[in-house]
């Protein structure tokens, strides 16, 4: 007979680690090498049980923590992406900051919105950066959005017994078009045209659901979404003080002016 199997603490050494490598050549071209980068992933839990209630909490509160704040919002236009978010950082009831970075440049023509945890959203975002420099370095090209989804995807998805808490919105423009997707903290992926995310999404998908239609152009859309994040911040309190839209079309990546996103507000109101 073999002894039962027994819920115990793994030593450290023990612990099975999943790493990702991705390629990319040297900059300094006087070396003439090729370099490897790579980033590790936990991808066990610390409990050699994966089914155990410690796992199963853990889940549950990355799941909570992606509801308690924010409002982000990304749309696809004819003619490019928009993606909007408020500036609020919450710790619970505390404001802990006001004008909070939620929108991220990636690339020229790649952005990503962020919902949850910031470190865990900050780590992801800087992964995803790295990688999408390396990739044009290597192939001499953009990085795909669907290619970046999916990298993000795989992130989250290594790390699911120990999650990161966050939810994000990718948008960019490639040699395919004008391209949205949601992640959750587990790494499911979709891609979207209309979409929301964070403790303000129900508030801001009552005008998307009204207004959005496929096929607008950036320059009829953009005066709905600041509509929508204007409104999830005035009905949630974890979201507010300000916004930032960013505009992404084949001229690249540009963040709008706080002169323009007055005249905007005017406009959709």
């Amino acid at each position: 007979m073999y002894p039962p199997m027994v819920n115990r603490e793994l030593p450290e050494s023990q612990i099975p680690r999943r790493v990702n490598r991705t390629a990319g050549r040297n900059i300094n071209k006087s070396h003439g090498k090729i370099t490897w980068c790579y980033f590790l992933v936990d991808g066990i839990p610390r409990n050699g049980v994966l089914g155990s209630k410690k796992t199963m909490s853990q889940n549950n509160t990355a799941s909570q923590l992606v509801l308690k704040g924010t409002t982000t919002i990304g749309v696809v236009c004819k003619d490019g992406v928009i993606l909007a978010s408020d500036t609020r950082v919450t710790m619970g009831f505390f404001i802990a900051h006001k004008f909070g970075k939620k929108v991220y440049k990636i690339d020229d023509h790649l952005g990503m919105t962020i919902a949850g945890t910031v470190a865990d959203a900050q780590r992801v975002v800087d992964i995803l950066t790295a990688n999408a420099q390396l990739y044009k370095i290597d192939k001499n090209r953009p990085m795909p959005v669907s290619a970046a989804a999916r990298l993000v995807a795989n992130l989250l998805f290594s790390a699911r017994y120990l999650p990161l808490a966050t939810q994000v919105l990718l948008g960019g423009m490639d040699d395919t078009g004008p391209h949205v997707y949601n992640l959750d903290p587990f790494g499911s992926l979709t891609e979207e045209k209309s979409v929301s995310t964070g403790s303000g999404s129900p508030i801001a998908y009552g005008i998307l659901e009204d207004k959005y239609r496929e096929g607008m152009t950036i320059a009829e859309l953009l005066p709905t979404v600041v509509k929508a994040v204007n409104a999830a911040m005035k009905r949630d309190v974890a979201s507010g003080n300000s916004y930032n839209i960013t505009v992404i079309d084949k001229k690249g990546y540009r963040e709008l002016s706080d002169e323009e996103k007055s005249k905007l507000l005017k406009a959709g109101s």
